[in-house]
């Protein structure tokens, strides 16, 4: 069985449809019998859709935001 590290590591290629059937049935059972990585798919799937629904040109308004939050953190170290 996978370890949640793991799944971590393959949640993009699952989520595209990018797995071979079997690190797929792999994903899928550790997901049957880990409550924190269906969450953190769960999450992952919001993320998704949400970017989805951006409009052209807010993605570079998130990335300074996210720049800005970084830059807030470091100084808050």
């Amino acid at each position: 069985m996978l370890s949640c590290k793991e799944l971590v590591a393959r949640s993009s290629e699952f989520l595209d449809g990018q797995l071979g059937l079997r690190p797929r049935m792999s994903v899928r059972l550790h997901l049957a019998m880990c409550q924190h990585c269906r969450r953190f798919i769960r999450q992952l799937r919001l993320s998704q859709a949400v970017l989805r629904q951006l409009q052209p040109g807010q993605s570079a308004e998130l990335d300074q935001l996210a720049a800005k939050l970084a830059e807030l953190r470091r100084n808050n170290s």
